[in-house]
């Protein structure tokens, strides 16, 4: 079968980006062609892939959005005959798709607490547009769902056909991790950051500075004792919106000089294996792949009640999950007796368990055969 993928941006240390790639090489990997078209593509192209890309055009970024979605559905239906592609994947929200991959919470349940002048916006028109070309009652659209609890959400504003959802388990990256060369990843990270031996190290994974919850993390830094806050240093990792401000974030709290905001990097695995403490306070988290990815490492956790993956971390007994809703007394002090505890905790072990255990459980490309099972249901009908 051939598929076409389409994706605003592509960077490589993103979620779902990540996500797009990693499923369309395992489509591939079961024998079909995949042909991705978007805005942007960082980082290295790969040889069984066809990648093609537009320029966006437009002054606001909904303008560019819609200028890059147009482009991108003309160059897919240009496809007649032979060429023609036998389903079309979205991993943002537009029109005209048999698949979507629901990376994103519910805008119109987002909105809602919003001031209401915003919905008299043109930027609320088109992201209302799309989220009702995906999940609106008249579509067709056959939707991958990360989290159940998402369902009830979107049916609540669209009545969207229960049919239409499939939800699929987290990815287990074990490959990732058990692919990594023998090595003392806590010296690694402390060597690379230039940080004391001894040093405790909170890792952030995202690219949202607010919505990943890292200024939460920042503020739950600051408030520890003196003698935890003189061993403790902050790693952020992600590229951060440009309207954000980690460092004058940090330095307003007092711990500028002990976060480092690390930028994109393709070396997460080996951060994770070299840290104590994932920290991931997010405001809006419809699944948290880096808390899978977390517990596989061995790498305990402090995590947000809103994120849809925070439930495994419960059930393993991996961390602790911050109860809603958010308070910043209660999270500073999970963290004080998290970092605490650590030396004797086994969160680490039972949360690599767990996802042993899941993985096991599990059939392998799960999001790939599903596609697969959708494009023949649609060739069917």
């Amino acid at each position: 079968m051939k598929f076409a993928f389409l994706i605003l941006k592509f960077f490589p240390y993103g979620g779902v980006q990540r996500d797009m790639l990693r499923i369309a090489q395992d489509c591939v990997a079961l024998g079909h062609t995949v042909t991705i078209f978007t805005g942007e593509w960082r980082g290295e192209r790969p040889a069984n892939l066809a990648v093609h890309l537009f320029k966006p055009r437009g002054w606001l970024n909904h303008h560019r959005q819609q200028s890059l979605i147009t482009q991108m559905q003309a160059a897919v239906q240009a496809r007649q005959g032979a060429d023609a592609f036998d389903a079309v994947v979205g991993f943002n929200r537009m029109p005209n798709l048999d698949v979507y991959f629901a990376a994103d919470p519910c805008y119109a349940a987002r909105m809602a607490r919003e001031p209401f002048y915003k919905r008299w916006s043109g930027r609320f028109r088109f992201f209302s547009a799309m989220e009702q070309a995906v999940f609106g009652a008249e579509a067709n659209t056959q939707i991958l769902l990360l989290n159940q609890q998402d369902q009830t959400v979107f049916q609540h504003w669209y009545a969207t056909d229960s049919q239409r959802f499939h939800l699929i388990p987290p990815n287990i990256p074990l490959q990732r991790f058990d692919s990594l060369p023998a090595k003392d990843y806590r010296a690694h990270v402390r060597e690379t950051f230039d940080l004391p031996k001894d040093a405790i190290v909170l890792l952030t994974v995202g690219s949202a500075f607010v919505r990943k919850g890292v200024d939460r993390a920042i503020v739950a830094l600051s408030s520890l004792p003196e003698p935890l806050k003189a061993r403790c240093w902050l790693l952020a990792a992600g590229e951060f919106e440009s309207s954000s401000n980690m460092r004058a974030f940090a330095a307003q709290h007092g711990v500028g000089a002990r976060c480092i905001e690390a930028g994109g990097r393709p070396d997460i695995p080996a951060l994770m294996r070299g840290c104590d403490l994932l920290v991931h306070a997010a405001r809006s988290e419809l699944a948290g792949i880096v808390l899978i990815e977390a517990m596989t490492a061995g790498l305990p956790l402090l995590v947000t009640g809103v994120c849809g993956y925070a439930g495994y971390v419960a059930q393993a007994q991996a961390g602790t999950v911050l109860d809603e809703p958010f308070i910043q007394t209660r999270m500073n002090q999970a963290l004080q007796g998290m970092l605490t505890a650590l030396p004797e905790a086994h969160w680490g072990a039972q949360g690599r368990a767990f996802v042993a255990q899941m993985a096991a459980q599990q059939s392998s490309h799960p999001e790939a055969r599903l596609l697969i099972a959708c494009a023949a249901r649609k060739q069917s009908a």
